[in-house]
């Protein structure tokens, strides 16, 4: 299984909000955090399967339409990202998620076959 990182830029709290849960209910994929930049940009980043993260973040991005104020910045996947950057960017499963990373594999999210 090939793992990608994807991650959703957006403006305002409650969009990235919106766009996480929308994420996890839409693939199987694991939250592994999200980063405050300023002025009001959060990033939100999931781990998973490469086209469950492309399914995954296909749904945050739809889901940010539907919520008043908020804005996609950006949005990119990357796929097998080398070792080196779990390490020293905020990418990597961390204990907290860990019991969520279990799950993935053995739940169908919502809709999916």
């Amino acid at each position: 299984m090939a793992v990608a990182v994807g991650m959703i830029e957006t403006l305002g709290f409650p969009a990235v909000v919106e766009a996480a849960d929308a994420m996890v209910k839409a693939a199987r994929v694991t939250l592994v955090g999200y980063e405050k930049i300023s002025s009001g940009r959060v990033t939100v980043i999931v781990r998973g399967d490469v086209s469950e993260v492309q399914a995954s973040v296909a749904a945050g991005i739809e889901s940010i339409k539907r919520v008043y104020g908020g804005q996609l910045l950006s949005h990119h996947i990357i796929a097998r990202p080398h070792e080196n950057l779990e390490y020293v960017l905020p990418i990597r499963y961390t204990e907290a998620v860990e019991q969520f990373r279990e799950g993935v594999n053995s739940i169908r999210p919502y809709g999916r076959p």
